[in-house]
């Protein structure tokens, strides 16, 4: 039975407090072009792990240029996916057209690498499902920061793709994502605290870390009427296998 918790999404290199204690991995997401090195050099500590990728709201500074420097950086061993990357229409709808095509390839650079895909999806489900579905081949998928419906939740397991959940579901009115943990099966479950934003109860306004990624774990726990070991025992096999770490 595995007693340590991984932390599938935290931006370390964000991080003021650098105390990665409390968890056993932590996977580093990459989101513009100028961290890039900075995130891989990360995952030279022990147990942490790298992915390279361009959020959609940096769409405009992706280049071949790019590319080609994330193709590179992806031949250290442990730069484990491509992420985050996706679509948001939350902060700027004006370059929607440009967020799409820099997806798609950010996805076919994937299959091509044989790595797996973390999405960021923020409100652009149905785009963000359908452009996953028509255009990714052979590439694992999880939804980071899941803020879909129970039945949008249940489409995107219905094509094997995982979910990650954070500390949003420790929030008292989050509601939706609440009924998410309660009903997503448990295989295609991973944990995650997006630090260090989205800081779960009881730190909400303070810097959010990977320690924290146990009060995910134990509200998920409540709220399913299961043993918290459990919930870490599922939940850090599926991270396993699902970044093969």
């Amino acid at each position: 039975m595995k007693d340590y918790l991984i932390d599938t999404h935290a931006h370390l290199d964000m991080l003021k407090d650098f105390d990665i204690s409390g968890v056993g991995k932590i996977v580093v997401p990459a989101v513009e072009v100028s961290t890039l090195d900075k995130v891989v050099s990360l995952s030279d500590i022990p147990n942490v792990f790298s992915m390279v990728g361009i959020y959609p709201s940096e769409a405009k500074t992706y280049t071949e240029e790019v590319e080609a420097k994330m193709i590179e950086l992806a031949k250290n061993p442990k730069v484990v996916a491509i992420g985050e990357i996706g679509l948001d229409y939350y902060w700027d709808k004006s370059f929607v057209d440009l967020q799409k095509e820099v997806f798609i390839k950010q996805i076919k650079l994937a299959n091509k690498l044989n790595l797996p895909i973390v999405v960021h999806d923020r409100e652009a489900h149905k785009d963000c499902y359908d452009i996953v579905k028509e255009y990714n081949k052979n590439s694992k998928v999880l939804f980071h920061c899941f803020s879909g419906s129970v039945e949008f939740m249940q489409e995107c397991v219905k094509q094997g793709w995982y979910i990650a959940i954070g500390g949003v579901v420790t929030f008292r009115n989050a509601v939706k994502i609440k009924d998410v943990a309660k009903e997503i099966p448990l295989n295609k479950l991973v944990l995650e605290t997006d630090a260090p934003y989205l800081t779960p109860v009881p730190f909400r306004g303070k810097e959010n870390k990977p320690a924290y990624t146990k009060y995910v774990a134990e509200e998920i726990a409540r709220i399913r009427e299961m043993q918290v070991e459990e919930i870490i025992d599922i939940t850090t096999r599926n991270a396993e296998e699902f970044f093969n770490i």
